[in-house]
């Protein structure tokens, strides 16, 4: 076992891949800098794997997507780094009208192993551009798995799933936990989509969190604990397939719901996770589902504004109790 952080478990997961099979190649901007790109992520993979296959390209989204679409197509496995989750716009149709679709329009003889890493989220001063969270967007787009790990081990065994994995993956990097670290094995695995955690157990109230607010809805329950509330965190770790069964079965144990996300507040993870539990578990509920999530508004460049718009301990904290106290 090692200490890894999120950064350096998805760098030895891409070293470990590309090295099993020589299919996987690594396209987008700075991905072969001596730098490792703007966060240091593909450090000593062009020095590895030569630039062959760690393809720098220019600051043009639509064709690091489109190549690496057509590149899995002809039987390659491309890991293609769209730098920033807000370019999204930029390379849409290539990934929705093209890649999401290959599988279905040729009836099932064509496959597009294609993995999208992309940054997502707020708190580090990058501005509305470059701040977003966009996954609810893609989890819309039928053909797309979505992941968005929340630590250093799931990061490591779901980005391998990804790689082998004979479906279009969009991996989302949350920026600002890139340095949260924990025990990671050192061999090579896997980590099956659709299958939830439980970070915390507990009878008093269920919490669904995704990415980053993972960490803090960990932080509050283990403050709650010591005052005796009682509560459950779940990490659903990819969001597209969702596992509904881990969510339904929390909230039949707790009898109560808070959904964390840092997306902006309609068409959210936060706003699916609410309306699968009041369809499917709605008897099961002893108090109103309370959502936790970013305004709708654009994410502010000015740090004071800035965290005054993420979710906040104190936030999450206020949500649970009301919840409780019922």
């Amino acid at each position: 076992m090692s200490n890894l952080s999120i950064r350096e478990a998805i760098n030895k997961t891409l070293h470990e891949e590309m090295a099993r099979d020589d299919r996987v190649i690594l396209i987008g901007e700075d991905v072969a800098s001596e730098g490792g790109g703007a966060y240091g992520v593909s450090l000593g993979l062009a020095e590895a794997f030569g630039k062959r296959r760690v393809i720098d390209t220019p600051i043009t989204e639509s064709a690091i997507i489109g190549a690496a679409g057509g590149a899995a197509l002809t039987g390659l496995r491309p890991v293609a780094e769209l730098m920033f989750i807000d370019f999204l716009g930029v390379c849409l149709d290539q990934l929705m009208n093209q890649i999401a679709k290959f599988r279905y329009m040729f009836g099932g003889r064509a496959s597009t192993p294609i993995t999208i890493r992309t940054m997502i989220g707020s708190g580090m001063g990058t501005g509305p551009q470059h701040s977003a969270i966009l996954y609810p967007m893609l989890v819309a787009i039928p053909g797309i798995k979505v992941v968005a790990p929340s630590n250093a081990y799931d990061a490591k065994g779901l980005l391998a799933q990804a790689i082998r994995d004979d479906d279009p993956v969009v991996f989302c990097e949350h920026k600002a936990i890139y340095t949260e670290r924990c025990e990671v094995p050192d061999e090579p695995y896997t980590i099956p989509f659709g299958k939830a955690r439980t970070v915390r157990e507990g009878t008093d109230v269920t919490v669904v969190a995704f990415s980053r607010m993972v960490l803090l809805a960990r932080d509050v329950a283990d403050s709650l604990r010591s005052q005796g509330i009682s509560v459950e965190v779940i990490d659903p770790r990819t969001l597209s397939p969702l596992d509904d069964e881990a969510i339904l079965a929390s909230v039949q144990k707790t009898g109560r719901l808070v959904v964390l996300d840092e997306a902006n507040p309609y068409c959210s993870m936060a706003s699916e996770v609410s309306s699968i539990i009041a369809e499917k578990g709605f008897d099961y509920l002893d108090a109103p589902i309370r959502k936790v999530t970013a305004p709708h508004t654009p994410v502010p460049a000015s740090p004071i504004l800035e965290r005054a718009y993420l979710p906040s301990l104190a936030d999450i904290e206020a949500a649970i109790r009301a919840t409780v106290n019922y």
